[in-house]
């Protein structure tokens, strides 16, 4: 797991969809997908429950956003404080 697949799946599932994340992020689609397949391998959980809306958080997905979003607090506050 790596801070750019954290980023990844955090803009997808706070955009609900993965070409939403690719919009926020200006980055293409095909490179987010495959992070977020290679996260969910790594993790050997699934984290979106993909549908023709877009995606949804599965219940590992909510923990690992969770998390990822104090890390991101964490993260900008250590920033923050070194500034």
């Amino acid at each position: 797991m790596n801070f750019k697949q954290l980023e990844y799946f955090a803009a997808a599932a706070e955009e609900g969809s993965i070409s939403g994340a690719s919009r926020v992020l200006h980055v293409a689609q095909p490179p987010i997908s495959r992070q977020l397949a290679l996260l969910e391998d790594e993790l050997g959980v699934t984290l979106f429950l993909r549908n023709n809306k877009g995606v949804e958080l599965t219940e590992a997905g909510r923990r690992l956003y969770e998390h990822s979003r104090q890390m991101f607090q964490s993260l900008r506050a250590m920033a923050d404080s070194v500034r």
